[in-house]
């Protein structure tokens, strides 16, 4: 193998690869980057065995071929080099590889392509599996309205993800942890014959997150328990959940006893500020309701107590309930509309945020003193 490239176009390489670099394993492999030169191009591959991220990098191949580098050191090496000069990656017969750019030089240690675990393969034509395309910027929304609430408990495994629900026209989103509930339709256009639940895993999840833009589309291809994600240069390969998700539906309730509209960012920071008082010990804050204001207060004994208000048009009866604020502060910081629609039914009850028509976020109450 022999690949001609610059500083830039590894660096950034590598930083598309590096989360799917498994650093705690048994299977030295994993901790490497393979590099597979074609006359087509060039590409890095890295995977953890549950994800698989490949990318493709600016490179002339003057000699087609391909060996896995240690990804930490590769990285070093890489970043110290100057930025200007190109950069020229050889590997002969064996595992080791020389990199030489200007006056540096260095040999590294490789491992043989053969010992890489190879990703599924899917065909080249999407029309050949069954594939969905989706604006980038939209599905980015989507994810950054639920991704929040998925669940880190291991023994529920079938919440440490999110559900994509693909019907017609619709695609749904839906994450829970079991106390909060994130719910996010949207309209993407003709989605052909797709009616698919499918639950992607968390990792899968900030991978795509990470590399979602504001620009251009989105294909998923499914392929039995497995899924690519192509995202232009960059292509996502992981399995998914296998499992049956809650039924969200019977969660969302169907008919809210009072409701009002309130300013996101007063509600967010008051807030932010009144969790300042809580401690490990007494988590929750409370959230008074009476004619036209919200009165949310913080009071733990050894550090003080918190007070904010903040004006609504509410014309209801008395509330008096509790929440966790990171559950609140979670969803408040990602809304983008100006205003939000807080809704409830009685203090032992589910609370409904909601912004616009297509989004919806429960949350469960705590008790209070």
């Amino acid at each position: 193998m022999k690949i001609s490239t610059t500083k830039d176009s590894l660096i950034k390489g590598i930083q598309a690869v590096q989360n799917a670099v498994s650093t705690k394993t048994t299977l030295p492999i994993l901790s490497h980057i393979l590099i597979d030169a074609k006359k087509e191009g060039v590409r890095l591959i890295a995977t953890d065995l549950e994800i698989g991220v490949t990318v493709r990098i600016e490179g002339e191949v003057q000699e087609e071929g391909a060996i896995t580098v240690p990804a930490r050191k590769f990285s070093e090496i890489i970043k110290e080099l100057q930025n200007q000069n190109p950069i020229q990656i050889t590997s002969k017969k064996g595992q080791m590889i020389s990199i030489e750019s200007s006056n540096s030089y260095f040999k590294l240690m490789g491992l043989l392509k053969e010992d890489f675990p190879q990703l599924p393969e899917f065909p080249n034509n999407p029309k050949a599996v069954d594939s969905i395309k989706l604006p980038q910027k939209l599905l980015k929304t989507m994810i950054q309205l639920t991704s929040f609430a998925m669940s880190h408990d291991e023994t529920r495994y079938v919440l440490n993800g999110i559900l994509f629900s693909f019907k017609d026209k619709t695609l749904k989103l839906v994450a829970t942890d079991g106390r909060r509930l994130a719910f996010s339709e949207k309209t993407v256009g003709d989605v052909g014959n797709a009616r698919k639940d499918v639950i992607l895993p968390m990792k899968t999840i900030q991978e795509l997150n990470r590399n979602l833009t504001d620009e251009g589309d989105v294909i998923f291809c499914f392929k039995e328990n497995q899924l690519q994600i192509n995202l232009g240069d960059i292509t996502i390969t992981s399995r998914l959940i296998e499992g049956e998700f809650p039924n969200y539906e019977q969660v969302i309730p169907k008919k809210i006893k009072e409701e009002f509209m309130i300013n996101t960012q007063e509600f967010l920071q008051a807030t932010r500020r009144a969790s300042i008082l809580t401690n490990q010990d007494s988590q929750s804050i409370k959230i008074n309701i009476i004619k036209d204001k919200m009165i949310i207060t913080k009071n733990t004994p050894e550090l003080g107590e918190a007070r904010e208000e903040i004006g609504v048009d509410y014309k209801g009866g008395e509330l008096a309930i509790g929440f966790n604020p990171s559950f609140l502060i979670d969803v408040l910081k990602n809304v983008d509309d100006p205003d939000v629609r807080f809704g409830f039914i009685d203090p032992e009850k589910p609370a409904v945020i909601k912004s616009g028509e297509d989004y919806t976020y429960i949350v469960l109450p705590m008790q209070v003193a």
